[in-house]
């Protein structure tokens, strides 16, 4: 189910433009995919200016098709009247057969979809998807501990070195 690796000359031509840092906090991430998006051209001016959020976003199956949910891309000031919806429902792109392995398994086992981040790939603009399982409180406070005991570690051999 994971997807393949990036050659270093495709992680060149990669630009991320947002993050959802709250994701790797709350969700426990089992598998990852890029997808395309369908967008209107003012959608795409306004990510290149780095005006979009998907903290509070989230993906859905809906009739076979992958549908990203409550994303937030402003509206691009130049665009006039022929502006979008910022929170408008988006199209994600994916193959049929990804579609059944990676999203279909998400909601059989109570899985959840989410949008790790949005990305520029060779011009294109891409969204990282994560197959995610939602942690509880004490799993959260858990990690955390876990993060803390690591950082002191580290520094303390950076000390002694």
């Amino acid at each position: 189910m994971s997807a393949k690796k990036p050659s270093s000359r495709e992680e060149s031509e990669t630009r991320i433009v947002c993050r959802n840092r709250r994701a790797r906090h709350d969700y426990d991430i089992l598998d990852r995919i890029d997808c395309g998006i369908q967008l209107f051209g003012s959608e795409v001016k306004s990510i290149r200016n780095s005006q979009v959020s998907i903290e509070d976003s989230y993906a859905r199956v809906e009739n076979g098709e992958v549908w990203l949910i409550n994303c937030d891309i402003a509206e691009y000031p130049q665009a006039t009247i022929v502006n979008h919806d910022r929170r408008r429902k988006r199209k994600l792109l994916l193959h049929r057969r990804e579609i059944r392995k990676f999203a279909e398994a998400g909601q059989q086992q109570g899985l959840t979809l989410i949008p790790l981040a949005i990305l520029f790939r060779r011009g294109l603009v891409k969204v990282r998807l994560g197959l995610c399982r939602g942690r509880r409180k004490h799993d959260k406070r858990e990690q955390l501990k876990q993060q803390a005991h690591r950082r002191e570690m580290e520094a303390a051999l950076r000390r002694k070195r």
